[in-house]
């Protein structure tokens, strides 16, 4: 099949976070697979094209919005996924891709849905240029939700049998970033009346990008099946639950793997010494090596719990809080490395600063250090209000660190609590709660560090179960692989589509 997969972000040119990582190892898992896959992302001021023969692909393409035409031009990254970087200085000659901190305080670009709209044509228009036609484009978040519409209502688009037959999956990784707008906000790029429609991009008095990518995609896809579940409910629908609850028949979760590569603790560069599950010998220098960079006392009897996450609201900082003190008293440790809301940074900075030598925070992001704390706590904690999928629980497992999480999300789909009929049947993998208290948390905290001090054995056999498990890309391409299939226009059918005449779209 051609697949070409159109995304804010993809690893390695740039991500902030899981899409990212999603994108760029889809494609190249695809690729091995035999298909032939493309990227298209924006070419930002800032993309990381080290080690990449970038060149000139197309030195002009053109975009009308609002009566005006806006000059960009294509870039190609040649490779196993070859990738189309969409250049427009006017759009993407920017500090950051979504938004800066002012004064403290995060404000998205306010011309964002102009640059995405622009990103998002710009894409269309180079498969014309190219004369390449993909079977399927999977679109990812807000900022590529217009493509099925775009697909389907535009008034050259929707009548050219170029793009006839083109099937699109609409993919949410985050349901709560939806680009919510009022209309007279939005670029006029040529789409027909049916997106001001309730069956369209309206919401609320105004537009919403998220809803038109699930209202025109002929799939949607979200990155593990409890949080295809859950979007559908009003507690984490976001206001879209009905809509998912509509189109419910093509709705499928499938759970995002991790780079194996990249996260293996036999091979990490990241690390002082390797280690594997037929050999645990080496992390317990990578604790050590941890609690030294932490500044905490070597003792390899201490639970060390880590986190590595983005700072949220998300993300359960306010259980932690909640559970610092107990934590502490009964000997624990805990190191943080993230950044996100000042709020949190203000938290944890506070939470440094009254138990020195216990918990050490560092407020950035630190792609060696995370791989230290992967490999060198005991315990990694993750007890998100929501998580969407999460990779650093599956990290985390890879490495020998159970984790505790909430039962939401990918967490629920991936993590295994530890219970005694788990355990006997060598499927324990972390430990789960359920309601978001502090309670709830310190319970299955507790249970850890009881399990940690008391059976080692135990302890040792949770370890390897955990590393056991397969979340490679080879494994989800095979899903996706099948998905693509089921929704792709057969040879035949699409022959005749060609020679048909046109009829407008939706």
């Amino acid at each position: 099949m051609k697949i070409l997969i159109v995304t804010p972000e993809a690893h390695p040119f740039f991500k902030t976070g899981g899409l990212g990582d999603v994108a760029g190892s889809l494609a190249r898992a695809l690729a091995r697979r035999g298909h032939d896959v493309r990227l298209a992302l924006p070419h930002y001021r800032f993309l990381d094209t080290q080690g990449f023969d970038i060149r000139p692909l197309l030195p002009e393409i053109m975009v009308e919005i609002d009566g005006r035409w806006i000059a960009g031009a294509v870039d190609l990254a040649p490779g196993a996924a070859p990738a189309y970087l969409i250049r427009c200085d006017r759009y993407f000659d920017r500090a950051a891709a979504y938004g800066e901190v002012v004064g403290g305080h995060w404000f998205d670009y306010p011309d964002n849905l102009e640059r995405f709209a622009f990103f998002c044509m710009a894409a269309m228009w180079t498969l014309k240029a190219l004369d390449w036609r993909p079977d399927v484009i999977h679109a990812n978040d807000w900022q590529t939700a217009l493509i099925p519409a775009i697909l389907k209502t535009h008034r050259i688009i929707a009548t050219d049998p170029f793009y006839a037959g083109i099937r699109t999956v609409f993919a949410i990784h985050n349901l709560a970033f939806q680009a919510r707008a009022p209309w007279s906000m939005a670029p006029n790029i040529g789409l027909g009346p049916e997106i001001q429609g309730a069956e369209g991009l309206a919401f609320d008095g105004g537009l919403n990008l998220m809803k038109g990518g699930i209202a025109f995609s002929d799939h949607i896809t979200t990155v593990s099946p409890r949080y295809a579940q859950e979007i559908q409910t009003a507690e984490l629908g976001c206001g879209l639950e009905g809509e998912l609850r509509a189109r419910a028949s093509r709705l499928t979760g499938i759970l995002n793997g991790i780079d194996c590569d990249e996260w293996n603790p036999a091979t990490d560069p990241h690390l002082p010494a390797a280690y594997s599950a037929d050999d645990l010998r080496g992390k317990a220098l990578c604790k050590a090596a941890l609690q030294r960079q932490a500044g905490f006392p070597a003792d390899a009897t201490i639970p060390l719990v880590g986190m590595v996450s983005r700072l949220s609201t998300q993300k359960g900082f306010e259980l932690v809080d909640a559970i610092l003190a107990p934590m502490l008293q009964d000997g624990a440790q805990l190191v943080v490395l993230g950044a996100g809301e000042p709020r949190y940074h203000r938290m944890l900075e506070r939470m440094a600063r009254r138990h020195p030598g216990r918990v050490s925070v560092r407020l950035t992001f630190d792609n060696g250090y995370a791989h230290l704390i992967e490999a060198g706590a005991d315990l990694f904690l993750m007890p998100s209000y929501y998580e969407p999928c999460g990779l650093n629980q599956m990290f985390s497992m890879r490495y020998g660190t159970p984790p505790v999480v909430r039962a939401t999300g990918g967490l629920a789909d991936s993590v295994t609590d530890c219970t005694p009929e788990t355990m006997r049947a060598g499927r324990a993998t972390g430990f789960v709660f359920g309601p978001y208290d502090p309670d709830a948390l310190w319970e299955a905290l507790s249970r850890a560090f009881s399990l940690y001090r008391h059976s080692p054995n135990d302890w040792r056999r949770l370890m390897r179960n955990g590393m056991a498990r397969d979340f490679s890309w080879d494994r989800v391409a095979g899903q996706y692989e099948d998905l693509y299939r089921r929704i792709v226009t057969p040879a035949e059918s699409h022959a005749a589509a060609m020679d048909a005449p046109i009829a407008s779209a939706r």
